[in-house]
């Protein structure tokens, strides 16, 4: 069987590389027309748009900081416009910014995690819920983490409670969709590699002890997480909400 999501809307937010880059493409793959949201990497995004549109996709550039409720809006109004309302949303802008200590752990630290993961999430979903709740159909494809589970590693613990929250928040939203038809779920990835998070803040140490207990033997690429989330994007999940998906090789098993 075969994924067809020809005359959908797909907006894929943090989509300029990485794990967004990654599930852009394979929702263009699959016919989707898709809006590639970028904050600042312009340039990136622009080439994201190139690679779809020259293997035969549609996709348009969209710049918004998704923790802005402002420009959300915005963003949610201008995509409608140019291609239509919005039946996909990936919430997949995140990152942990930086490793920090709780006993160094600064406000203004504390909030841009919280919102760039949970903030975020919240409000584009509330964004393109009207008009998934019109059409009564839709679908919606948070991003968690591992580091929900376990605690992440060392100065990771705001990161990995904004993204617990991500998946609460998950199981709310599907409960209150599901009368419309609309579909909540989410996706948890473990050590994806060749991402700027890992590039970061992650040793070659550490990515090595990551790929050592990881049972499949080696790093996640965006690729895993992207085939996850078509997956979740199509009509082969009918029946599933407010479910969250392991993506880590069995490095954590539920």
């Amino acid at each position: 069987m075969q994924i067809d999501l020809s005359g959908k809307v797909a907006l894929v937010t943090g989509a300029s590389s990485g794990i967004g880059a990654g599930i852009a493409q394979v929702l263009a793959e699959a016919g989707a027309k898709v809006a590639v949201n970028y904050n600042s990497s312009r340039e990136k995004a622009e080439d994201v748009v190139s690679r779809i549109r020259q293997a035969g996709g549609i996709a348009q550039a969209f710049q918004g900081d998704v923790t802005s409720a402002e420009q959300i809006a915005v963003l949610v109004k201008q995509i409608g416009s140019e291609m239509g309302t919005i039946d996909i949303l990936i919430n997949n802008a995140g990152h942990m910014l930086e490793r920090l200590a709780n006993a160094e752990m600064t406000e203004s630290l504390y909030s841009r995690v919280i919102d760039l993961n949970l903030k975020s999430t919240v409000f584009m979903s509330k964004a393109v819920l009207p008009g998934m709740f019109a059409q009564r159909s839709g679908r919606i494809v948070n991003m968690s983490s591992v580091a929900a589970h376990h605690g992440g590693g060392p100065g990771a613990s705001i990161y990995a409670a904004s993204k617990a929250a991500v998946i609460a928040y998950t199981k709310g939203l599907a409960k209150e969709a599901a009368p419309y038809g609309v579909l909540v779920n989410c996706v948890s990835p473990g050590f994806i590699g060749s991402t700027r998070f890992h590039a970061q803040l992650t040793s070659e140490e550490g990515r090595q002890a990551a790929i050592a207990g990881t049972p499949l033997g080696r790093q996640g690429e965006p690729a895993d997480v992207a085939g996850a989330v078509l997956f979740l994007a199509s009509s082969l999940s009918g029946f599933i909400t407010g479910e969250t998906i392991e993506i880590n090789g069995g490095a954590y098993m539920r």
